[in-house]
Parts: structure tokens; C-alpha cells; sequence
């Protein structure tokens, strides 16, 4: 099975120079922990519930600054037409649960683990991955 036939298509994505609380908005109005960052329809950073947490309100920085000062400019993307069991396992290795999906440059959707869990195919896969993904932390600039 293919990325494209179990992520998510219609992505909600803040600009570099959106403010952080909107990035939190939209995480909670979509019930998510990550949206990506966009310029146009490129991806450029992500921004997660943790960066939000850790690098900004634990500094004592306002929500209103823009999200370039906290998101994360690695980010691990996976192609529409890769396996699942492909991204399960970049999951797994980034330790990260969600990853954008890029063609030709361009944000065409996400894929989280849950997406994979959905499938009853890959629950062993996306299980794993999961296991792997909420190991001690390793020193990494991806996306947590």
C-alpha cells in the first residue's frame, strides 16, 4: 500500500511569520501535535505541541511570536508513492509520528501513525515504529 492511499490530503500549515498561538490554534482545532510550515506550497520547518512547550513558554517567550523561532527546519518528508511500510519505518529511525508528504517539492498531504494503525496490515509495522519512536530520545536535529 502506498502513502497516498492512507495520509491525510487537506493539511492545515502556518507561515514562518504566523504567530505560535495560531500554530496552537490550529492544533487544537484539528487535534494534532505538529503542523507543517509552509512558504507557499514548500515545506520549510514544522512546528509541534513540544517545540511550542519547551522553546517558548518554558523560555518565558510569548505566544505571539512568530513560529520561525521555535518550529524545527529538519524535516523528514516522505514521498506520495512510497510504501507504507517504507514511511513506517522513517518513522521509526527519525523517531518522529508524523511526516509530511512532498511531490515535486510541493505539501500534497501528511501521514501519521495512526493513519498506518488504521490499516490492520501494517498495525505490526506502525506498533514497532511506534515502539521505536517513543524510545529515550537520541540526539537529532528531526522532528520529535
Amino acid at each position: 500500500m502506498q502513502v497516498r492511499e492512507i495520509m491525510t490530503q487537506q493539511v492545515k500549515t502556518v507561515r514562518p511569520s504566523d504567530s505560535i498561538k495560531k500554530a496552537a490554534e490550529i492544533m487544537r482545532s484539528v487535534d494534532c501535535g505538529s503542523v507543517p510550515v509552509t512558504e507557499g506550497d514548500r515545506v520549510v520547518g514544522i512546528v509541534t505541541d513540544r517545540d511550542i512547550v519547551v522553546k517558548q513558554i518554558a523560555s518565558g517567550k510569548s505566544a505571539d511570536s512568530p513560529v520561525k523561532e521555535c518550529m524545527t527546519d529538519t524535516v523528514v518528508t516522505v514521498k506520495p508513492d512510497a510504501e507504507a511500510q517504507t514511511a513506517a519505518d522513517m518513522m521509526a529511525d527519525n523517531q518522529v509520528r508524523r511526516l509530511p508528504v512532498v511531490d515535486n517539492g510541493r505539501l500534497v498531504g501528511i501521514l501519521a501513525i495512526a493513519d498506518l494503525a488504521r490499516k490492520h496490515i501494517y498495525v505490526s509495522e506502525s506498533g514497532q515504529a511506534l515502539s521505536e519512536i517513543s524510545e529515550p530520545s537520541r540526539q537529532s536535529n528531526a522532528v520529535h
